[in-house]
C-alpha cells in the first residue's frame, strides 16, 4: 500500500514539474505525504526524521523565510484592518479562517535538505 501511494505521489510530481509538490527526502528521494509531513512539521527540533528511511532531514532557510513572512503580513493586514476600520467581529473570524488555511498549505511549501542551514 505504502508502494502504491509512494508511487502516486512520483506520478503526480513528474506530471508537474516546478509546481506545487510534497517534500522529499534529500536521502532516500522519497516524497513525503502530506499527513507525514503534517505530522513531522510539529517536532520541537530542528531535524526531522525521515519517515521511510530514518535520515535527519532540515526545513530549507527559504521555507522558513516563506513561513515567517505569511504569518507576518496576515497579522499585520488583520492588525491594520483593526487600527483603520475598528475592532470588529469579521477581522477575528478572518483570523480565526486563515489558520487552518495556512497549515493545510504549508506542507506543500516545505522543503528539505541534509544539512541544517542559517536563517540569515
Amino acid at each position: 500500500m505504502q508502494e502504491k501511494l509512494q508511487r502516486i505521489n512520483d506520478t503526480i510530481r513528474l506530471s508537474n514539474p516546478g509546481g506545487v509538490t510534497m517534500p522529499t527526502c534529500q536521502n532516500c528521494n522519497r516524497t513525503w505525504t502530506w499527513k507525514q509531513t503534517f505530522k513531522k512539521s510539529f517536532t520541537l527540533g530542528s531535524a526531522i526524521i525521515c519517515p521511510y528511511c530514518g535520515a535527519n532531514q532540515y526545513v530549507t532557510t527559504r521555507t522558513r523565510k516563506i513561513s515567517s513572512m505569511i504569518t507576518t503580513i496576515t497579522i499585520a493586514v488583520i492588525m491594520l484592518m483593526n487600527v483603520l476600520f475598528g475592532p470588529s467581529l469579521l477581522f477575528f473570524v478572518a483570523l480565526i479562517a486563515a489558520t487552518p488555511t495556512y497549515l493545510g498549505i504549508y506542507p506543500y511549501l516545505v522543503e528539505l535538505t541534509n544539512q541544517e542551514e542559517p536563517l540569515w
